[in-house]
């Protein structure tokens, strides 16, 4: 009995394990967005308002909102769960769960804190109104960007193509590069996180390269016959 248990359950087992980040990613996203569906209209304003990674909220709770920022997409329901599948089980695969969580996670950090930081220093220096400290800003987007990335570039040829086809669905949606020219708050943060996460995939190639031949051991001399 506990062989057949162990035919049923064990690739299973295995497909949660290679891509455990994929599947952990997505279920949360999943469930905030149940909870999302089932909050009333003043209690989904009141969430988005206190997820946004804003000036405003990074100056005095900087860390529940870029925790929380990830998993909340209004408006975009049904879209953003099959934008998350298309490139994060590619890079879960790629990069491991555990350098594709820390890839994605420090992407997304970045792409807030820079974006926003560009605009304090704007709003500081009179070029945009004070209002801009409150902006709304959330969304998976960072995450699924960076995950793109890996994906595009570690990735299976399934996961590149799916990867190709997020990334197409993001730009030709407006979605990631619009405003750059204006230094736009999503453009610039998409912008850093692709950039972040393509530092990450360049430094953990690097370090793959040199794994190999860092680790073959030196010969031991022969033992001497007397």
């Amino acid at each position: 009995m506990s062989r057949l248990a162990g035919i049923r359950w064990g690739p299973g087992r295995v497909m949660f394990s290679r891509y455990a980040f994929a599947w952990a990613y997505l279920g949360c996203y999943l469930a905030a967005e149940l909870v999302w569906v089932l909050l009333t209209p003043h209690a989904q304003a009141a969430l988005t308002a206190w997820a946004s990674t804003n000036v405003a909220n990074l100056e005095h709770e900087p860390v529940g909102p870029l925790l929380l920022s990830a998993f909340v997409g209004p408006g975009n329901l049904l879209i953003w769960p099959v934008l998350i599948a298309l490139a994060v089980f590619g890079a879960s695969r790629a990069l491991g769960n555990a350098r594709a969580t820390l890839a994605c996670v420090t992407a997304h950090v970045a792409g807030s804190l820079v974006s926003e930081g560009i605009v304090a220093y704007r709003v500081d220096a009179g070029q945009l109104p004070a209002t801009g400290r409150h902006l709304t800003d959330v969304g998976p987007s960072y995450v699924v960007v960076s995950a793109i990335v890996i994906a595009a570039v570690c990735g299976t040829w399934p996961a590149r193509a799916a990867a190709a086809l997020d990334f197409a669905v993001l730009v030709t949606g407006g979605h990631i590069f619009g405003g750059l020219s204006r230094l736009d708050v999503s453009a610039v943060g998409h912008l850093t996180a692709l950039v972040t996460a393509a530092a990450a995939v360049t430094l953990t190639l690097a370090r793959r390269r040199r794994t190999p031949s860092e680790a073959i051991p030196e010969p031991a001399p022969a033992d001497q016959v007397t």
